[in-house]
């Protein structure tokens, strides 16, 4: 099967040869528009699809938030304890199967199909969980809706690196991050119209409603997706076989080589280089730590209650923090896209989180702590920017970069895992010693990301001043398929890609994205 799969994709990529249909050349007006009109295509189709996924991703993740506050907690006779665990019992099943999940969407022809049916099976996941009436129910569906979750955003961020160039992905990857953002102020909108309407509707209680409800739309969004998003850029069959063979060449001329794995490159291969890398550790470390700091998104309806506040008005006023971190994630992206910058529109953004705690820390009053909100929910601003700096930093070959960015998401959610713990009840409503722990969280990641900062400028230097160094990571399959592509010779495709490793501002070793410094 695995061979047959191969040849299939050797017969496409190789069905119109550079002579009999060759591409505009690059930096040519032609070539331009060809390439404006490819990406707009893409954004209008699969941009709006992605980010309402993510939007439903976290409604029906979050929904026990805000269905506690409707009595969710006392129907199903759980504890505190037991709450929190149910909290964090979905990162045990998220986290772990992000790795595979992410590894098995690189294998597969077909991603559209595979998120598709994960994005059924989540909703319909959630739907169910409507029906428990126990800890124990309601703990079998929390395991098993992170199953299927696992596959959305690091298989997301890896599809779009698929499709995008460096200086595109960062914003498309922010656009899909707002739908996470976006999902916090509309899931709690729409949360605060079904809980204060249809509580007792056919005589079943509004927390179960918004399960039904949310979970039923989750499911009708899942079966749009099998043919809305795309699949790979030789393969994709809404798109025409120029334009297919268009977005090859676009990636292969962004590093210089082809955007695919040699027979060489395994899944199993690619995980073991993503496990030698030491970069990728230090990314895990820094994004558990990270969603530490930040793990008060889980907590942010009990939050915003501590304003004093009826359930409706405090599911109100959680949303406006959130519309604005949409606008500022977008924002942030775009100036780094621009700019080839990643630390500080990472880090900064963590510093603004540090920020509110102190405020949140030193005063009670109720305009305070609503401004320490806004700063605190700024904060994934940053985070929005995370995987966009794995995906650029750890950028071939394909196998390496879909593990790492499985490897990096799923162990990062450790940090929501145990910041689940991190905000008891018994230290409502100062909740002092919860932001401690965060702000001391978000110092350490701050550290972290300054030290990958280091490491990636000194790869850089080191490349300058090797100027061998530059050609002896070229893969020579890759480099010839990308010679193919744009219709050049192998010795122009490796000079091209040499002033893509050695240019100032996109300096790259062993095919990473190392201005993002």
């Amino acid at each position: 099967m695995e061979k047959e799969k191969d040849v299939v994709y050797l017969e496409d990529t190789r069905t119109s040869s550079p002579s009999s249909d060759a591409l505009p050349k690059q930096g040519t007006y032609e070539r331009e528009k060809a390439e404006k009109k490819l990406v707009r295509k893409l954004d209008m189709r699969v941009l709006p699809t992605i980010v309402l996924v993510f939007i439903m991703n976290y409604i029906d993740r979050n929904g026990v938030t805000t269905a506690r506050l409707q009595g969710m907690q006392q129907d199903l006779h759980i504890n505190d304890v037991q709450y929190a665990t149910v909290i964090a019992i979905l990162f045990v099943s998220y986290c772990p199967a992000q790795i595979p999940s992410n590894m098995v969407l690189n294998k597969v022809t077909r991603p559209s199909w595979y998120i598709g049916i994960c994005v059924v099976l989540w909703g319909l996941t959630s739907l169910l969980t409507g029906i428990t009436h126990n800890f124990g129910g309601i703990l079998a569906c929390r395991v098993f809706i992170g199953l299927p979750e696992a596959a959305f955003y690091p298989g997301a961020i890896y599809l779009l690196s698929r499709w995008y160039t460096k200086k595109e992905l960062a914003f498309r990857s922010a656009i899909l991050y707002a739908g996470l953002l976006i999902s916090n102020a509309f899931g709690a909108l729409i949360a605060a119209g079904i809980l204060s309407n249809m509580e007792g509707k056919r005589g079943i209680r509004a927390w179960r409603w918004l399960f039904f409800i949310e979970g039923s739309i989750t499911i009708f969004v899942g079966f749009n997706t099998m043919w809305l998003l795309p699949d790979y850029p030789h393969n994709t069959r809404w798109l025409s076989q120029a334009e297919r063979r268009l977005a090859q060449a676009r990636l292969s001329e962004d590093a210089g080589e082809a955007d695919k794995d040699n027979a060489e490159d395994s899944q199993l291969h690619g995980l073991k280089l993503a496990l030698k890398d030491p970069k990728v550790f230090i990314f895990s470390v820094m994004t558990i730590s990270q969603l530490l700091g930040l793990s008060f998104v889980q907590f942010f309806p009990t939050l915003t209650q501590t304003l004093g506040f009826s359930t409706t008005v405090t599911l109100l006023l959680a949303a406006p923090p959130w519309i604005l971190a949409s606008i500022v994630c977008c924002l942030n992206a775009w100036h780094a896209d621009r700019t080839g910058e990643r630390f500080f529109h990472i880090a900064g953004w963590w510093w603004g989180v540090i920020l509110g705690f102190i405020i949140a820390l030193s005063t009670m009053s109720t305009a305070g702590r609503y401004v320490s909100l806004f700063l605190m929910a700024c904060g994934y601003v940053g985070f929005a920017m995370t995987l966009v700096w794995v995906s650029n930093a750890i950028s071939r070959p394909p196998a390496k970069r879909a593990a790492a960015i499985g490897i990096v998401n799923g162990s990062g959610n450790i940090g929501n895992l145990i910041g689940s713990y991190t905000w008891k009840s018994a230290w409502s409503p100062e909740y002092h010693q919860s932001m401690v722990i965060s702000l001391a969280a978000l110092v350490f990641s701050s550290l972290l990301a300054l030290l990958i900062r280091q490491m990636l400028i000194r790869e850089n230097r080191k490349l300058d001043e090797d100027e061998k160094a530059a050609m002896e990571g070229a893969n020579r399959a890759r480099v010839e398929e990308a010679a193919r592509l744009e219709g050049i010779t192998f010795e122009e495709a490796m000079e091209r890609r040499k002033a893509t490793d050695i240019y100032t501002e996109d300096r790259v070793s062993n095919r990473s994205y190392l201005s993002c410094v």
